[in-house]
């Protein structure tokens, strides 16, 4: 769109015979649309008579055109200084100099083109709804955020673009998206450059290895836009193009087993349409994706949308995220923190500095999304700033900025998030888990549920080589954590973080599974009863549907129930209160239609202590419900 006024080849501004020949040029080129020789002719003018406004103001249309926007400011403020009366051209030059990030330059020249103007009751108020964002953009750059972007090196970023982070929970592996030249066997022959996924991961020491190429990922194709799951076990990326896919741009999904990715599968229908499907974003709870889409039936062109995936490699029917998130623009780079709640994004449809903008909202309790919050000055700036992501705990802040102190193009960087714009604080769980006897690794899975509501609130699984998992855990909750292989008995652990609401370390604790053999118990962590009391707490039901589920899985298994007790009171006051807390247990499976031969009770006082019962939590530890298999 030209912004000034040249509409006829005439030159009023000066008698110089060379700048009026090459102004001409220049005007039959632009009609030509042959831009870059329309401004080559007009330079010529200005080198000519530097005081042809005609050749400046030709010069400012066509590089604005060409989005050469330094360029177009310095032309717009020339044709200012050689005629300051003529109002048409500062409103070219407030938009360029708003397009260019000087938004106290651009009010300059908005409130000049208003006073200036002859009929000032009919400026649009398009304009002045613009002069007030600019108004609000001055005031951002005049309240800045303290950040500190640190590149993340050489190990990571190159001359060439990289971008769209990823990350997992314990900040152990980050993949993200390079753009590099085309060579020749890139298949997309009207493209420049190819995207492909990269990955690193932490040496022990904080520091990123060199990067690699994920070869069993990567084709010739457009690989880019991707998410990894919180514990590392999943990848949902963008391809484009195939010959299997359903539109332009469809999403795949591969699964890690040790240090190799899975080959990768098209997601399928309704999660992929004849549309553009792109830069997914995994939610803790190992089940909910969110992702880009222009897909029909949102609120713009491109919005964000979410699914669930109700088994591995099957989503439900995509769900949009509503009007307050999505614009009739277009919103993009999503992210959903492990924490479940806190959402990044950017958009270039809600108010910001410039292009695009990035943004947070949080889910509610009734299920709506708080208004988009813009980050601030100087983390959004006058350009497009998109693909953010944040650490667990939620302090640590990455995305891919085009620093001139970088090593070329777009490089990723991270820092300090301020802490106004940090979400819930989430810790991990981590380790190994393997076979009590022989320490071989194995594969289980794990829920953490929220014992208030008995909520699953994240599902994960170890892998089957290593026995290596992580899983998220929300801070200000209590839960139980269940470690589940159907060969063994389930491991049980209690987490209660509940008032926390900052940041904690995190959990590190390898799981030894004990096989469903007779004499083989576990401790029932999330077992519970008031003080002095034998009645079962609704927190309990964890637990006891789990052993329900155990025996009826093991129909021919024969347990005993023990009560545990410290040694505060005497042994006979301890056990009866730990017989009747294993009764409790008892009555509870007989209640379930466990049949009462297949169970026993007893209790035990504090005659089996495992721990020392001289300080308070190994007095904890020793009071306690467990099952013991005794017999088939």
């Amino acid at each position: 769109m030209v912004l000034g006024s040249i509409e006829a080849q005439t030159v009023s501004s000066t008698q110089n015979k060379t700048a009026i020949k090459n102004f001409k040029a220049a005007y039959k080129a632009m009609k030509a649309k042959d831009l870059e020789k329309s401004l080559m002719y007009a330079e010529k003018a200005i080198n000519a008579d530097g005081k042809c406004v005609e050749a400046y103001q030709l010069a400012a249309d066509v590089t604005s055109i060409l989005h050469q926007k330094e360029k177009s400011c310095y032309y717009y403020s020339k044709i200012i200084e050689l005629d300051p009366k003529n109002y048409k051209s500062y409103y070219g030059a407030a938009y360029q100099y708003m397009e260019c990030g000087f938004p106290d330059t651009a009010i300059r020249y908005f409130e000049s083109y208003i006073n200036l103007h002859p009929t000032p009751n009919s400026i649009s108020s398009e304009l002045r709804n613009d002069l007030e964002l600019c108004r609000w953009r001055y005031e951002q750059m005049q309240n800045p955020l303290s950040i500190n972007l640190i590149n993340m090196g050489e190990n990571i970023n190159s001359s060439w673009d990289e971008y769209l982070p990823a990350i997992t929970a314990d900040e152990s592996m980050l993949i993200f998206t390079v753009m590099r030249p085309k060579d020749k066997y890139t298949i997309c022959f009207q493209c420049i450059t190819e995207e492909d996924l990269y990955a690193s991961t932490t040496d022990g020491n904080g520091n990123w290895t060199k990067r690699e190429y994920l070869s069993n990922i990567n084709t010739h194709f457009n690989e880019g836009g991707q998410c990894i799951s919180p514990d590392g076990k999943y990848m949902i990326y963008t391809a484009c193009n195939r010959d299997e896919g359903f539109g332009s741009c469809d999403l795949y999904w591969s699964k890690r087993v040790g240090n190799t990715w899975s080959k990768p599968v098209n997601c399928g229908k309704p999660l992929n349409t004849k549309f553009w499907e792109s830069q997914p974003s995994f939610s803790a709870d190992g089940k909910t994706i969110y992702f880009i889409s222009n897909r029909p039936g949102g609120e713009g062109k491109k919005d964000i949308w979410k699914t669930t995936m109700v088994e591995e490699g099957v989503f439900s029917e995509p769900i949009n995220l509503g009007k307050e998130i999505n614009t009739p623009d277009d919103e993009i780079s999503v992210f959903i923190h492990p924490d479940g709640k806190t959402m990044y994004f950017a958009s270039k449809g809600h108010k910001g500095m410039g292009d695009a903008d990035i943004f947070m909202s949080v889910l509610k309790t009734d299920g709506s999304w708080s208004q988009p919050l813009n980050l601030g000055y100087p983390i959004n700036t006058y350009v497009e700033d998109f693909s953010l992501v944040v650490n667990a705990q939620g302090n640590k802040a990455y995305y891919a900025s085009d620093k001139k102190d970088g090593l070329g193009g777009l490089d990723l960087y991270y820092f300090e998030m301020p802490a106004h714009l940090r979400p819930s604080p989430v810790t991990y769980f981590k380790g190994k888990v393997f076979d009590a006897q022989d320490e071989r690794p194995l594969a289980a899975m794990f829920e953490l549920t929220d014992l208030e509501t008995q909520q699953v609130v994240v599902k994960s699984t170890s892998d089957p080589h290593t026995g290596e998992f992580v899983v998220c855990i929300p801070t200000d909750k209590h839960y139980a954590f269940t470690a589940i292989n159907d060969k063994y008995l389930f491991y049980s652990e209690n987490i209660e973080i509940k008032g926390v609401s900052s940041q904690i370390e995190p959990i590190e604790k390898d799981i030894p599974l004990k096989r469903i053999e007779v004499g083989e118990s576990i401790v029932l962590e999330n077992i519970f009863f008031d003080t002095d009391k034998s009645d079962l707490k609704k927190e309990s039901l964890t637990d006891l549907n789990r052993i329900v589920k155990l025996l009826r899985e093991n129909p021919k298994m024969h347990v005993e129930i023990g009560g545990h007790t410290d040694n505060i009171g005497s042994q006979e006051y301890n056990v009866k209160l730990s017989t009747n807390r294993a009764k409790a247990v008892y009555d509870y499976l007989i209640k379930a239609d466990i049949a009462s031969t297949r169970l026993s009770f007893r209790g035990y006082g504090f005659e089996k202590p495992i721990s020392a019962n001289d300080t308070e939590e190994g007095r904890a530890q020793n009071r306690r419900t467990e099952l013991t298999i005794i017999g088939f």
